[in-house]
């Protein structure tokens, strides 16, 4: 049996979910307002920027060559990570 690291939760299949559901979320958003805490407004959808390419992409077959091998093995294990396409993003979408 596996050690459960302190303050871990276990669930088994027939746990309810810990997410809340809409009406629970409903009166919190109640009791924010009832607070005078107002949610943050949702981000403007900006418009999507266009990206020209300036050089082709890399193959991913070398892009993932070098993420280091520990590292993609955790990857795998903890998300089953596939890598399965390279692209550009705008610069809006990177953390600024």
């Amino acid at each position: 049996m596996e050690a459960t690291p302190l303050g871990a939760v276990t669930l088994e299949d027939d746990t309810p979910s810990f997410w809340p559901d809409a009406a629970a979320e409903e009166m919190y958003l109640v009791e924010q307002k009832s607070q005078n805490r107002t949610p943050p407004p949702p981000p403007a959808d900006a418009p999507e920027e266009t990206v020209e390419p300036s050089s082709p992409l890399p193959a991913l077959d070398d892009l993932v060559k070098q993420i280091p091998v520990p590292v993609r093995e955790t990857l795998d294990e903890l998300f089953r990570a596939k890598f399965v396409k390279v692209q550009r993003v705008p610069k809006s979408a990177l953390r600024g």
